[in-house]
């Protein structure tokens, strides 16, 4: 849950101001753990400032720190003292409102951490950073429908894993799709993609590369199709997103990891109001893509292409429906 931000728009605003020697001004807000947090602004620039000090872990100079649209973040000395803090600031293009909220929600992944030892502080702060790196990235305004519909039918496809007996942590971890993986879910040496359509003529899957259904890069090779219905009585995607939240209880690390990976995906909580449309599961069909299954890859393209976007309609795709379970089977996980 995101820290509530009154305290430190406060503390910004009472920094503000012409100031004509250069450095840093902050005021100190509050501690999460050991970990101790100020609000700050450095002059020139004026721009506001989150500075977070974590006493017994260590920043390696070699590590690459994220810089995402709109912010930046950086290792800084603000009081001359030798410690080494880390300075999440607003660039002067950087929307102010988006800001704080990115910051009351990396405040609140430090409180979701508040026992654990520095380090484990360190990382999970760098890694909200960076999922705000990619969100931030691919426009921070929300998703479209198409990408509401898509991220609907990974988040089944991720509560029928946890159903089949999955391990919580593995089934998260194995949710790569939104950080731009050729598939959606790779599980041991195979993978699944999976397709979500509201379509009732035919299940169009739109293919996104040569690479995307290509079982030689991993094996076996799965599509998932789920056809969904919009419906009074159905879930919206803020319904999937607290399904999967209750099947993580208990399990900090799969939660953090999740929260991760839909910020990555699209998904903030700030825009939940956005997403009003309900959907009932209406079928999943899960076939093993090899040959015979219609696609366009490296191997059966004209020599010379090297890239293409295609379409297929899943309908008329042969091949037996396994079912997830049985898929999962044969990947190695059940």
């Amino acid at each position: 849950m995101a820290r509530p931000t009154d305290e430190l728009v406060l503390a910004w605003n009472s920094l503000a101001g012409d100031v004509t020697v250069d450095g840093w001004r902050s005021i100190f807000v509050t501690r999460s753990g050991s970990c101790e947090l100020l609000a700050a602004r450095r002059f020139p620039g004026n721009c506001e400032s989150l500075l977070a000090h974590f006493p017994t872990a260590t920043i390696p100079l070699a590590e690459k720190l994220p810089e995402g649209v709109g912010f930046t973040i950086e290792r800084v000395e603000p009081h001359g003292d030798g410690k080494t803090w880390l300075a999440l600031t607003r660039k002067e293009s950087g929307n102010i409102d988006l800001f704080i909220a990115m910051v009351g929600d990396v405040v609140g992944v430090l409180d979701q951490n508040f026992n654990t030892e520095n380090e484990r502080q360190l990382a999970s702060f760098l890694g909200r950073v960076r999922a705000w790196q990619e969100f931030m990235r691919r426009g921070a305004h929300g998703l479209e429908p198409e990408a509401e519909i898509g991220l609907v039918g990974e988040l089944s496809f991720l509560i029928s894993m946890i159903d089949a007996g999955i391990p919580a942590s593995l089934a998260v971890e194995s949710w790569v799709g939104p950080l731009d993986a050729i598939q959606d879910f790779e599980l041991g040496t195979g993978a699944v993609e999976v397709k979500a359509t509201l379509s009732t003529a035919g299940f169009p899957a739109k293919i996104g590369s040569l690479e995307q259904l290509d079982d030689f890069i991993r094996q076996p090779l799965f599509l998932a199709g789920i056809r969904l219905s919009q419906t009074e009585s159905g879930q919206s995607l803020p319904d999937f997103v607290s399904h999967v939240c209750v099947l993580l209880k208990g399990n900090a690390e799969a939660q953090r990891l999740f929260a991760d990976r839909l910020l990555v995906a699209g998904f903030f909580d700030a825009h939940v109001d956005r997403y009003v449309r309900r959907f009932s599961i209406l079928g999943t069909r899960v076939v093993e893509v090899g040959e015979g299954f219609p696609r366009l890859i490296h191997g059966t393209v004209p020599n010379g292409i090297k890239r293409a976007k295609y379409e297929i309609d899943f309908d008329r795709a042969t091949g037996e429906n396994l079912g997830p379970e049985a898929a999962f089977k044969k990947l190695g996980v059940l």
